[in-house]
């Protein structure tokens, strides 16, 4: 049972609020050359807050296009989200030991399949995140450093606030960010253990195609962002961790 926040969503949650989740195949757009260029130069705290201020503002200028049709998110996430997201490194971690026997094809089929499916379940939601709902906490890491964590906190519906963290890793296009982490629940670490016991039990193959055809199978009543939302605690049992490298 998936029982974590999708990287688009919750990277959304705090990379786009902030100003109050994947290489993909090609196709998708990408956030425009001078944007790239000042991404690169900035830490992780400083790229944080421009991410969330550009996607804010195309949220509030597309918000009622949103509501009528989901879809109408995917093309903001992709130029504006995406560029800050590793992607490949966030499922690699995901498949840990599975990505190494994996073919090169098996392994961007996994990236697109897993980006697709998570964005299509939860991509409607991104109409309702709001300034005033996150806020990004001052920056305790070493600046030196080549992974850094942003530590913020989403306000739900009820005024409880909730710590969500985002660890990112330098790259030679600059930060990135490749897990999240919500009360102490790494978003990475808990796909691990759902779709690699399943690739485990049925193929690599076997899995991606069904990725590709149904989606994520989110069994629990909602991801622990749309629960933050809504003043209700991430499922029990859930084991707090962040990720490790495979």
């Amino acid at each position: 049972m998936i029982r974590t926040p999708s990287p688009v969503r919750t990277f959304v949650l705090a990379a786009g609020l902030a100003a109050g989740g994947l290489g993909l195949a090609a196709g998708f757009a990408t956030a425009p050359a001078h944007a790239q260029s000042q991404a690169a130069q900035q830490g992780p705290q400083e790229l944080m807050d421009s991410v969330a201020k550009r996607m804010l503002t195309a949220l509030d200028q597309n918000r009622a296009a949103i509501r009528k049709d989901p879809a109408k998110v995917y093309p903001i996430v992709n130029e504006i989200l995406l560029p800050h997201f590793d992607t490949d490194y966030a499922a690699q971690l995901v498949l840990a030991q599975h990505w190494r026997t994996a073919t090169p094809e098996q392994r961007k089929r996994f990236v697109d399949a897993l980006y697709n499916a998570l964005l299509k379940t939860y991509g409607g939601a991104l109409s309702d995140f709001t300034a005033d709902r996150l806020k990004i906490l001052p920056f305790r890491g070493d600046p030196a450093a080549t992974q850094a964590t942003v530590r913020t906190v989403v306000t739900r519906a009820n005024g409880q606030e909730i710590p969500v963290d985002y660890r990112l890793r330098k790259t030679a296009n600059g930060w990135k960010a490749f897990d999240v982490i919500i009360e102490g629940i790494s978003y990475v670490r808990n796909y691990r253990n759902d779709l690699g016991s399943e690739v485990s039990q049925k193929g690599l193959d076997a899995v991606i195609a069904r990725l590709e055809r149904d989606g994520l199978e989110v069994k629990a009543p909602g991801d622990a962002a749309t629960k933050a939302a809504a003043g209700t605690r991430p499922a029990a049992g859930a084991k707090p961790a962040a990720a490790t490298a495979p």
